[in-house]
């Protein structure tokens, strides 16, 4: 017997696959035994068994590969994620700054506005700090190298100057009010049926210690009882969204928005039956709550400034009266005759236009007014590809006394209204 390297598959025919292995052959001439036949398929058994194992260990490798990656990629961006944020919460404090240097830079120019001969009677659309051109004063003042975006540093901001008076005040007396409500609601199409609860529920919300009660206004209880509940403010209106939380706009926040309705979603306490609504079923008004009142002004309305639907928030003036109003304050005033052109500079300058009979002007003089002594400033700052939206209430009293009210971070969305 010896042990030699042959091919063990010689006896199986032509077509058979050679393989070569170890195998115990018989002394010359002698005919294999089967149990040394049983070696060489043996030898077959334990090269199969070698192949697949190597299978098995390459797709371990491919999967521990795909896993390593996997986690580098998502270690790569964690990084990312990290570090921009870093960079922006080292700019925010500068984006800050920037922002209250823009309320600086309006309340210079609110400040200027007053020292201009000519344009220190009225607050109008068309000085400076409106986005105007200014009149011929404005062409010798420091306001004719106003700039709109001003670069600062490494950085720059956009202001913009809104004049709170150009609505009416939601916080105004009862009295003043309730007729203004009404006529708000007439100018969307509401049916006076429906008027009522909608104004007694907004008298009720701002009564103070929630003792007056009015007819079929909602009473404190009915929003304890909501889902969210959530309790009646019982005082003066802090920012005009509040009346999304009053019954009958709360459940038709059409009346607040407007037109623009359909660009907002719905609150948290909206009736959950409402957000779903399909733009078919939502209502369209012309005008919404948010474009005719403010919470904070000085009470009167600026003529020079308010629009036609705000002018017609005032008993007696109706559509074609109001916008005669506005149309009159339109040109450029003649210093030659004060008062006939450009903007009204007295309540009384509304004589001129042929369509105000006199009574009406004896009305304009119990809610308006030619000047304005509160404004929103709107500041856009930007740095290193980073931006930031600030607002500002500034109460201005003389070009010496502009006080900042309030100042903070803002929607660019809500500074449109």
């Amino acid at each position: 017997m010896k042990r030699v390297f042959k091919n063990c598959d010689s006896g199986q025919g032509a077509r058979a696959a050679t393989r070569w292995s170890w195998c115990e052959w018989p002394a010359s001439g002698s005919t294999p035994h089967a149990s040394q036949r049983l070696s060489c398929d043996s030898g077959k058994a334990f090269s199969s068994c070698k192949s697949t194992e190597r299978g098995i260990a390459l797709i371990i490798v491919m999967i521990s590969i795909f896993v390593l990656s996997m986690l580098a990629a998502g270690f790569a961006w964690s990084m990312k994620v990290e570090t921009k944020l870093a960079r922006n919460g080292n700019s925010e404090e500068e984006l800050q700054w920037l922002g209250r240097s823009g309320v600086e830079y309006a309340r210079w120019i609110l400040a200027q506005q007053m020292t201009i001969p000519g344009e220190n009677m009225y607050d109008g659309l068309d000085q400076v700090w409106a986005g105007g051109p200014g009149g011929l004063g404005t062409s010798n003042s420091p306001l004719a190298d106003v700039q709109r975006e001003v670069n600062l540093g490494n950085g720059r901001f956009k202001w913009e100057i809104q004049d709170l008076e150009r609505k009416a005040n939601i916080n105004s007396p009862e009295p003043v009010l309730q007729p203004m409500l009404q006529q708000a609601l007439y100018l969307m199409g509401i049916d006076a049926g429906e008027m009522t609860p909608i104004i007694g529920s907004i008298l009720n919300w701002t009564a103070a210690g929630g003792n007056t009660r009015h007819l079929q206004g909602a009473e404190p209880e009915y929003y304890e009882r909501l889902e969210p509940p959530y309790t009646a403010k019982n005082g003066p209106i802090d920012d005009l969204s509040e009346l999304l939380l009053i019954r009958g706009i709360r459940e038709m926040p059409e009346l607040y928005w407007g037109s623009s309705a359909s660009a907002h979603a719905p609150t948290a306490f909206t009736p959950r039956g409402n957000r779903s609504r399909v733009p078919t079923d939502i209502p369209s008004f012309p005008v919404g709550l948010v474009a005719l009142f403010t919470p904070i002004s000085s009470g009167k309305i600026n003529i020079n400034t308010a629009s036609a639907e705000v002018l017609q928030l005032i008993p007696g003036i109706d559509s074609t009266t109001a916008q005669a109003i506005v149309s009159g304050r339109e040109g450029e005033a003649d210093p030659s005759a004060p008062g006939m052109l450009g903007p009204y500079r007295s309540i009384s300058d509304v004589r001129r236009v042929p369509e105000v009979p006199q009574a009406i002007i004896n009305q304009l003089a119990q809610y308006c007014d030619v000047r304005s002594r509160t404004f929103k400033v709107n500041v856009t700052a930007t740095l290193s590809g980073y931006t930031r939206s600030f607002t500002a209430i500034l109460g201005r009293n003389n070009p010496r006394d502009i006080q900042i009210l309030s100042f903070y971070w803002s929607d660019p969305e809500e500074q449109k209204h």
